[in-house]
């Protein structure tokens, strides 16, 4: 009979040294899989509680008064948590947090087999969003009533328990004995239970045929892919009716259904570009439903013409979305089968083959987020179809060893490897040869255009969604990018597996190159007068191949040639011994040594082109950690102009090509969005769609008049100015607040000063690079709170949806120029210049209102949405050019006024809404 104490505290801090107190004890029993026994009590922690922990738990200096003391309930707990497995969400916080409090007391400390939820579910549920308890609760339909109360929390543990052994019990015995082999690594006691279900396993005569084994590794079943052969009598007209009409499909899955012209209208248009082979750019404004839009018409041309169309997304999370949400929509609203792939890049996809070595490998090799990764990687492999690491939120170090086990570390697939029908790059490939519609995403797409590689399958009509982000990452691909962190890793690697005496010797006479090299590029920088701060806190500079040494330039590209010519030799070596059949593992390494080889040649190229190609066609660019260590260094470079070779590689080649975005225009114009894309020369369609939505009524738009000069006072007067406004505004708005900058080093400062005004107050400041977590988990945190400001840079500005009322205020920082001397943008001015162009008009501008169409779009995400767009920056009234970000925004009330009336205005607007 196995026992278990699920346990939760609320405390008045996190750390017991300093004197924080337990202010709430929550405890369930489950004995035999069913709970038998709970305990809850309040502790008067005998000083006051932190307003923060009240806000956040509904814990309050009254609720706790006449509540026990910790000694008083002491015994209690001892008692129920003796002889069961000690269970809670971060068992470590919990258990040191008690233990602490029983030894004040002078009693025995909790001293039994421990158990992490945390842990217990990123291993048996490896596919959730996240792990915190209200995500996981989420995840498995448990209710949580009360979140951040102990009894509560206790509860949803327990279940959420219930429901992890349960899975446990579910995977191949096989599975179990691999995760039993880690197991020691891991946090929680697992042992006996792993070991108790392995043996009742192997008595069980069923066999489950979801599962199939092969090299020792249990996988999912692979579905048997059917070709899909779909005709359409309909036309187009009739089939989209059917499909977004008032009595179309989507208005029988959608009780409040509604149509949108705006909507039907795009379709249209794309489907008329596809029959005319034509290309289109389409600004598509908020509420659109741009994305069902441009598939509807894709998937008809596809099943009446039979041409594969491809769908091209900035992000992979945008892949994700289409796949998960608007593709199973319309497959239950077209009454027609039509076949879909998401593609990636290798790096995407697990190599099993590469995973199986690394399991063969004693585990006291690894740390502990390695063993994490191997066992959730082990249950993982027995649910997904894709192999996709999308799929997955792995651990810190997790994302390094996932180096080590991609397809594309895995490197050439030999056909005639026993792994090549078991490697999920291969079988995703295979489908979207068979695949009507293919969702990949920019980068992708662009490596396929800059190195005419195949990793796509052919077609000759596509959609770029998110077209304004098209060029910029087109241009990554045609250049280059290098760090000292990449080169080290990958040698690294090498010396890892390529144990040879005169190789390691060149191996590490590289290393220390590399890392000479590499600190004095760190110090050039540092003591550049000129240099900028990026939105991530780096420090950018202009790389100049002037200020390098010329042994410094030499000697690496020399010895990356050196270990080329070496690798060759022992490659021709093995393949010999393989002849001759003398190495029965000889084969295996050179298949990785062929990898490390084309790596190897990689790294010389790149080394050449920064440190020898003084070729002008490129912008170079360097960037430190300033804080960082001393070698810290990225390299960067891109052609200084794309759209030729864009419309050299891509354009002139494929039929009709669509790029759509919410921001292709400048005031009403596209002429910068082509000549970037390299059709301002072409026969090219173009057409704005308005919104739907009545935006002129939802925002207003307020400009402060009385703010200090960007340009002429002090930046610690406007930054105090600003964080002023931001805190007043939050407390009309109640938070819920987002606040947009262009300069990571003013976040910072304004953060501090936020922070100070809101010290005796209960909002809460969320900010990127301040705040712990990605941009997501960012958001969710901000979501959560409810009075919470959140502050970001350069990627806040779009892809952030917040809709509802959680968003009531977007506040603009200032105008989004890229400072004047920031490397790429003065880089290119100066090509502008020369060309006798004026890089303000046709660079600065254009991609200043390109990004603040992008921030002020955040605030109108549905129609149920209004709030305020805050801009503290007055020349968008005061100088001429201000015009073109007024006019290429929605009509919207501006009002440009002093900040006190702009607040009262602002309360009106609120308390009528």
């Amino acid at each position: 009979m196995t026992r278990y104490a699920v346990v939760d505290l609320e405390t008045t801090g996190h750390t017991p040294k300093s004197g924080d107190q337990i202010i709430e004890v929550g405890i369930v029993i489950i004995e035999d899989g069913a709970i038998i026994e709970e305990f809850s009590s309040y502790v008067n922690p005998g000083k006051e509680i932190p307003l923060f922990i009240s806000n956040l738990t509904g814990i309050t200096d009254r609720a706790v008064e006449n509540a026990p003391s910790f000694k008083t309930v002491a015994k209690k707990i001892q008692a129920l948590c003796k002889g069961a497995y000690f269970v809670a969400h971060h068992v470590q916080f919990d258990l040191v947090f008690l233990n602490d409090a029983l030894m004040q007391e002078g009693l025995e400390p909790v001293n039994e087999k421990v158990i992490d939820t945390v842990e217990l579910a990123r291993i048996f549920t490896p596919r959730a969003s996240g792990f915190k308890l209200s995500q996981l609760a989420e995840y498995y339909n448990i209710n949580h009533m009360h979140p951040h109360r102990a009894l509560s929390d206790a509860y949803v543990t327990a279940q959420l328990l219930l429901k992890l052994l349960q899975k446990a019990k579910s995977l191949p015995a096989k599975t179990l004995e691999q995760i039993l082999y880690l197991e020691p690594k891991l946090q929680s006691d697992l042992h006996d239970i792993l070991a108790e279900l392995i043996h009742s396993k192997r008595y069980s005569m069923d066999q489950d045929q979801t599962y199939e084994t092969f090299q020792g590794i249990v996988l999912k079943k692979a579905r048997e892919e059917k070709n899909i052969a779909s005709s359409l009598s309909l036309s187009f007209e009739d089939f989209l009716h059917g499909i977004l009409g008032k009595k179309g499909t989507l208005s029988e899955l959608y009780e409040n259904y509604e149509v949108r012209d705006s909507q039907g209208e795009m379709a249209e248009l794309i489907y008329r570009a596809f029959q005319e082979n034509k290309h289109a750019l389409i600004e598509a404004e908020t509420g659109t439903g741009k994305t069902l839009a441009y598939l509807i018409p894709s998937i008809y041309h596809a099943l009446q013409t039979g041409n594969r169309v491809l769908i091209s997304t900035y992000t992979t999370q945008l892949q994700s979305q289409a796949l998960h949400k608007e593709i199973p929509l319309l497959k239950n609203a077209i009454n027609a089968p039509f076949q879909s792939v998401v593609m990636k890049g290798k790096r995407h996809y697990l190599s099993l083959k590469r995973f199986s070595e690394e399991l063969q490998k004693s585990p006291e090799q690894d740390n502990y987020d390695v063993i994490l990764t191997k066992a959730l990687l082990l249950v993982w492999i027995t649910e997904t179809d894709t192999g996709d690491m999308d799929e997955l939120q792995l651990p810190s170090s997790g994302y390094i060893f996932w180096r080590k086990i991609n397809a594309e570390a895995e490197g050439l697939m030999d056909p005639k490897s026993s792994w090549f029908h078991h490697n999920y790059y291969t079988k995703v490939r295979k489908q979207a040869q068979k695949a009507q519609l293919v969702i990949t995403n920019h980068s992708l797409l662009s490596t396929e255009i800059a190195n005419n590689y195949n990793l796509l399958p052919s077609f000759d009509y596509c959609v770029i969604d998110e077209a304004h982000h098209f060029e910029k990452a087109a241009s990554s691909h045609f250049g280059a990018k290098l760090s000292y962190v990449s080169i080290q890793y990958l040698l690294n690697e090498m010396k890892e597996e390529i144990q040879e005496a005169k190789f390691e010797e060149l191996l590490t006479e590289t290393k220390e190159r590399a890392d000479e090299l590499f600190r004095y590029l760190f110090s050039i920088v540092k003591q550049k007068q000129d240099a900028t701060y990026n939105d991530v806190g780096r420090i950018q500079s202009l790389f100049e191949l002037k200020n390098i040494t010329e042994p410094i330039r030499t000697q690496l590209v020399d010895l990356t040639q050196r270990l080329q010519f070496s690798l060759l030799d022992i490659m021709e070596y093995l393949e010999e011994r393989m002849k001759k059949k003398e190495s029965a593992d000889a084969k295996n390494y050179v298949d990785k040594w062929k990898y490390h080889l084309e790596s190897i040649h990689e790294l010389k190229q790149k080394l050449h082109l920064f440190l020898r190609d003084e070729e002008s066609a490129f912008v170079k660019w360097i960037e430190i950690e300033a804080q960082g260590a001393k070698n810290a260094v990225y390299l960067y470079c891109e052609p200084y102009e794309i759209g030729s070779a864009l419309a050299e590689k891509f354009y002139h080649i494929k039929k009709s090509i669509i790029l759509t975005s919410a921001t292709l225009t400048m005031k009403n114009s596209f002429r910068y969005m082509l000549q970037k894309n390299g059709l301002e020369d072409g026969n090219v369609w173009t057409k704005q769609i308005a919104s739907p939505f009545s935006i002129k009524d939802q925002v207003k738009l307020f400009v402060p008049n009385d703010l200090p000069h960007i340009k002429y006072d002090r930046e610690e007067d406007y930054v105090t100015a600003i964080s002023y406004a931001i805190y007043e505004l939050a407390q009309i708005t109640k938070g819920r607040m987002l606040v947009l900058f262009t300069s990571y080093q003013m976040l910072k400062n304004t953060h501090e000063m936020l922070v100070q005004f809101a010290d005796q107050d209960d909002l809460v400041i969320i900010a990127q690079g301040i705040s712990s977590g990605s941009r997501e988990r960012l958001k969710k945190n901000f979501q959560t709170f409810d009075r919470a400001i959140l502050l970001g840079t350069s990627s806040f500005w779009e892809g952030i949806d917040i809709p509802g009322e959680d968003l009531s205020a977007v506040v603009i920082v200032r105008l989004p120029f890229e400072p004047p001397n920031h490397p790429v943008y003065s880089a290119k001015a100066k090509m502008l210049k020369e060309q006798n162009k004026n890089p303000f008009m046709e660079l600065a501008l254009p991609n200043a209102v390109i990004r603040f169409k992008q921030g002020f779009g955040r605030l109108i995400r549905s129609k149920q949405d209004s709030g305020i767009v805050f801009v503290c920056d007055a020349r968008l009234i005061q100088s001429k050019y201000g015009q073109y970000f007024l006019e290429s925004i929605p009509d919207v009330p501006v009002i440009y006024d002093d900040t006190n009336h702009l607040f009262d205005l602002a309360r009106e607007w609120y308390e009528n809404r």
